[in-house]
């Protein structure tokens, strides 16, 4: 990657604190965590229950930081286990129409990356996982170590990198290392059997299986696809596979939650903070009880979508 592509915090012209040594995302701490995985820890207690994961998607900053905090809480408290904390963007790579307006409100919003702890730690403090989705450039200019140390501190689980592979990881896999973080790459129906492989030997916490090449956005049927990428990361070594893309239903996710560890939803839970023109927001009365509606509507079809 280059530091080239605009972002959240080149686009809030947002950088490290004043005074901040300039060698800081160098800065290493003594030694390597043994601390095991947060995020394939709960993915785990819930496979021992025969049930997946259910994952939700929101961006931090939507519609704005008091209105985003309390539906992150609202997904934990109605049946979510582990929550995508979207880094807002402004040049997103796989962002579909309903994610792409949230994050534009939030830019619009003026948040910055240093106020998405605040929403790891009220995923947390309400028992889920909290992990981040975010481009890497996000990271890169943040400071790749101090990030990581940060998001330790606030209680955050892992780190999803839709635009970072392995090869190109080496910075971020020594610091999640040092950290305790978890590492979450993805892999497309495309992607091929040593690419599948590099993946699943350099992830920790699970592997993200896009359940199809595009954007992500709701989608009225999902296809066969998903489970056999599913079935091919398991053969390649990987311990945990949640497939995410284009799940919006309750059907759907508990067809996609018959065989995979986990269930990612996202432009759904969005929607439901939005009107129906998707552009504008409501009331956060209204857009918290829709949310905590939908949120529990698949919750249950999620966690029971093996018998």
């Amino acid at each position: 990657m280059t530091d080239t592509h605009k972002g959240f915090e080149s686009s809030q012209a947002a950088t490290a604190p004043a005074g901040a040594p300039s060698d800081a995302r160098h800065t290493q701490p003594l030694g390597f965590t043994n601390t095991p995985s947060k995020t394939a820890s709960r993915l785990q207690t819930l496979a021992d229950k025969n049930s997946p994961a259910f994952i939700a998607y929101l961006p931090y900053g939507f519609p704005d930081k008091e209105y985003s905090l309390k539906a992150f809480e609202t997904l934990v408290n109605h049946g979510v286990d582990i929550v995508e904390i979207g880094l807002p963007y402004s040049d997103p790579v796989m962002d579909g129409p309903v994610i792409q307006a949230a994050s534009h409100i939030a830019l619009d919003n003026g948040e910055h990356i240093a106020g998405v702890f605040d929403a790891v730690e009220t995923v947390a403090k309400a028992g889920g996982v909290p992990l981040i989705m975010s481009y890497w450039n996000l990271i890169f200019h943040y400071g790749v170590e101090r990030f990581a140390r940060d998001f330790s501190n606030a209680g955050g689980a892992g780190l999803i990198t839709p635009d970072l592979i392995p090869d190109e990881a080496g910075e971020w896999i020594e610091a999640s290392e040092r950290y305790g973080l978890d590492r979450v790459f993805l892999v497309s129906p495309d992607s091929t059997a040593d690419r599948l492989a590099i993946v699943a030997n350099n992830a920790r916490g699970f592997v993200y299986a896009a359940s199809r090449m595009g954007v992500t956005g709701e989608r009225t049927t999902i296809s066969s696809s998903p489970e056999l990428l599913v079935e091919r990361t398991r053969q390649a070594g990987a311990d945990h596979v949640c497939v995410g893309i284009g799940v919006s239903t309750p059907e759907q996710g508990a067809k996609v939650g018959s065989y995979a560890d986990g269930v990612i939803v996202g432009s759904a839970l969005v929607h439901q903070l939005l009107d129906d023109t998707g552009k504008h927001v409501k009331p956060q009365e209204q857009g918290l009880a829709d949310l905590a509606q939908t949120t529990r509507a698949l919750a249950d079809a999620i966690h029971t979508a093996r018998g």
